[in-house]
């Protein structure tokens, strides 16, 4: 909402403004009027809405054409004043006044303007007939009231109406032609709809519209009140409650309902809390709340927001099946402004036989966008109504940002849960291979996946002690001239070359000598495509001797022209080594290192899968 509002008085001479102003400040009618009353600030503590409000006068005496042009420039709202008793005052509403107006500001932001019919007290008829057709013909006047400054009868009452014209516009909201609220607002309303409708059956029932009243107005409603509320939709439409919910066409019917009583600040009160500014937008600082990232820090999602995440994903796996159907993807992406996820997505996370995002695919791809962009998380989660659903200050309090890297290594330990593993090789190297091998896909599954649905990525779980870890494989391109930042920076690095090229093993030993021979980060190499034929490679040390003279791990065979799901202990090793870089080469010629993270994730594997059955049943 606005932090403050500015309100300018324009009219004929001796219609009244000063003495409005003045009668407003003094509450009572003036002795002598100056010719124009100096600005006045009211402060937010008396004021019905708690903004500081500007009134600001206006004299043809005292005060140029520029003078006026700027005020106008600068006002919120307009009152244009005219005198009830004097026909020519109000003419001008309509032949000077509302033209030089809109001829001075912007079409697209036009200034609400409020008529105010001065000097009531000298007639005993009302000039609502003149009045009224004006309205009709001018959609920026959000309302007209007749008041006296002489006996203070609706003064209070006139900068109320005017502070509100600015604070809860109508005209972002309502079409008065149409007698319906415009598309833009009924988009808005119909978002928060779909937040606050938990359970996603399309009906808010009473514990979901308690829980909104609660959000939005800080007070849950009695009973008696919600069915008075709910009586009131079932009197004007058919189709508004159903099961003794709200649906959709009454949680509209009921906001134009406020709207056309002149209740808009209900309208608006509920849109803020949402995130909406006046243009109904979501607001840069709602989706975008301000996050520091210190520098060799990463960003992962908490044990909330993982529940949140889960909550999102049971409301929209309609056939509990523990996969979203693209159906029902696009049902939960459904109040985004566009869809997020692309076809690569689904080669990116784990999917099931259909090609259906897992449960665990899900929330590994909520991990990797976190982790990545967490400006894009955020965004994304501010879109789902984290903030509100969680009752948190904003959907920065989901994410959790990691110390820096130097202090694990210091005391060698860490707390993070995401890892990062950079796969460099020459091109046809396996690296993709490697990838979706990751996501238990054998070369004859790989071999369906489109080209242009390819992905960089591949994320999932793996087990290393007993903790569950998520490993964040990235495919960097074979570029040695020039590796970026990005490139290199990575937790565990995988140089890959294919046994049946003899070039290949080439570009894993230049890359290794130039950029991560004198680095901390710990390296692996992979033989891939150990099935096929190892060919000698036509370097001055085969791949055995470079690692021992590096003091690197053996070569570890790789293929995935399996049967059934390439094995996956390679992985196991791979996050072992970035959670404990500092064991990664003492430890490379003991077995029992890698024996003690393999036994810990075949059982941790065992017992994850028991819980997986184990939520199914609960679902």
């Amino acid at each position: 909402m606005r932090k403050d509002v500015r309100i300018l008085l324009v009219g004929e001479p001796k219609v009244g403004k000063t003495s409005l102003i003045m009668s407003l400040v003094s509450e009572e009618f003036p002795d002598e009027v100056p010719l124009r009353a100096e600005e006045i600030t009211i402060p937010a503590d008396v004021t019905p809405e708690r903004v500081p409000t500007h009134i600001v006068d206006y004299s043809e005496a005292e005060q140029s054409d520029e003078q006026l042009y700027q005020e106008i420039s600068k006002a919120n709202v307009i009152c244009i004043v005219y005198s009830v008793n004097n026909k020519k005052s109000i003419e001008k509403v309509t032949s000077h006044w509302i033209p030089l107006i809109n001829d001075r500001t912007d079409k697209d932001s036009r200034v609400p303007l409020i008529l105010v019919g001065n000097k009531s007290d000298l007639v005993e008829h009302s000039s609502m007939e003149t009045i009224l057709p004006i309205m009709n013909q001018y959609s920026d006047i959000e309302t007209c009231v007749e008041c006296s400054a002489k006996n203070l009868k609706n003064i209070s009452e006139l900068f109320y109406y005017a502070q509100k014209a600015v604070l809860h516009p109508t005209g972002p909201l309502y079409c008065p032609e149409e007698k319906e609220m415009k598309p833009s607002c009924i988009k808005a309303l119909t978002r928060i709809f779909k937040v606050s409708d938990l359970d996603n059956d399309g009906i808010l029932n009473d514990n979901e519209l308690n829980f909104f009243q609660r959000t939005c107005f800080n007070t849950p409603l009695a009973p008696q009140a919600l069915e008075d509320v709910k009586n009131v939709v079932r009197k004007n439409m058919t189709d508004g409650v159903k099961d003794n919910g709200l649906t959709l066409k009454g949680f509209l019917f009921l906001h134009t309902l406020f709207i056309q009583r002149g209740r808009h600040e209900t309208t608006w009160t509920v849109l803020r809390r949402f995130g909406y500014d006046d243009d109904l937008e979501l607001t840069q600082e709602y989706l975008f709340p301000l996050m520091k990232i210190p520098p060799d820090c990463t960003t992962e999602l908490n044990h909330n927001a993982y529940l949140f995440l889960q909550s999102v994903f049971d409301k929209h796996d309609k056939d509990r099946d523990c996969a979203l159907s693209p159906d029902e993807v696009k049902d939960l992406f459904k109040i985004f402004p566009y869809m997020p996820w692309g076809p690569d997505v689904n080669n990116t996370v784990s999917t099931n036989e259909q090609g259906w995002i897992t449960y665990q695919g899900y929330l590994s791809q909520w991990t990797l966008t976190t982790y990545l962009d967490v400006q894009r998380c955020l965004e994304y989660m501010g879109y789902l109504g984290y903030s509100i659903i969680c009752e948190q200050e904003s959907q920065a309090a989901a994410i959790t940002v990691t110390r820096n890297k130097r202090i694990d290594l210091q005391k060698k330990q860490t707390q993070r849960s995401v890892f990062r593993c950079n796969i460099l090789g020459g091109r046809g190297s396996g690296k993709s291979a490697f990838l979706q091998a990751f996501l238990g896909r054998n070369l004859q599954k790989q071999r369906k996946v489109r080209e242009d649905h390819k992905s960089l990525y591949a994320i999932s779980t793996t087990y290393v002690y007993g903790q569950e870890k998520y490993l964040l494989l990235h495919e960097v391109m074979p570029d040695f001239d020039f590796l970026s930042e990005t490139d290199l920076a990575c937790d565990v690095v995988c140089l890959v070359y294919d046994v049946n090229n003899p070039r290949s093993f080439e570009y894993c030993a230049k890359v290794y000598k130039q950029y991560f021979m004198d680095s901390k980060t710990p390296c692996m190499m992979i033989a891939a495509k150990s099935d096929l034929h190892e060919a000698r490679q036509h370097h001055i040390l085969t791949p055995l001797e470079f690692c021992r003279k590096h003091k690197l791990h053996p070569p570890q065979p790789f293929t995935c022209n399996t049967a059934e799901a390439p094995g996956r202990d390679i992985y196991t090793k791979l996050t072992t080594m970035a959670m404990y870089p500092h064991m990664a080469q003492v430890d490379l010629k003991s077995s029992t290192f890698w024996l003690r993270a393999s036994v810990g994730a075949t059982v941790c594997a065992v017992l994850g899968f028991a819980m997986y059955r184990a939520l199914l049943k609960q679902r």
